[in-house]
């Protein structure tokens, strides 16, 4: 299955919302093992945010590895690339690391509670 990330988000690949519309759509294959592929032709701006939602909660439930096999990406920039590397680095040590995942969480929760 191709999914053009274009149709989802127009040229901003940026607000979770869009990540979470995309996860939506491409969690319930990747977790039944098939294959997709993910075209970011026409995207010109990446965030963090996006790719947190979209891409970095998959490791959640599904290892690097299957993913890596799984999912063909295409037409992204560098700069896109560079973002959704560091997104899934960050990502998969969040989920194999409690340790990591508690100070996350803990910044998170002192943040939240200063603002």
């Amino acid at each position: 299955m191709r999914y053009e990330i274009y149709e989802i988000t127009g040229q901003y690949a940026i607000a979770p919302n869009s990540g979470q519309e995309l996860y939506d759509q491409i969690f319930p294959r990747l977790s039944a093992g098939e294959n997709i592929e993910l075209d970011f032709s026409k995207v010109n701006i990446f965030a963090t945010a996006f790719f947190n939602v979209a891409m970095g909660q998959l490791l959640k439930d599904l290892s690097r590895s299957d993913l890596n096999h799984q999912i063909k990406i295409t037409g992204i920039s560098s700069d896109g690339q560079n973002i959704l590397r560091r997104v899934m680095d960050n990502s998969e040590r969040y989920y194999t690391q409690p340790s990591y995942r508690q100070a996350v969480d803990g910044a998170i929760e002192d943040y939240v509670a200063n603002c």
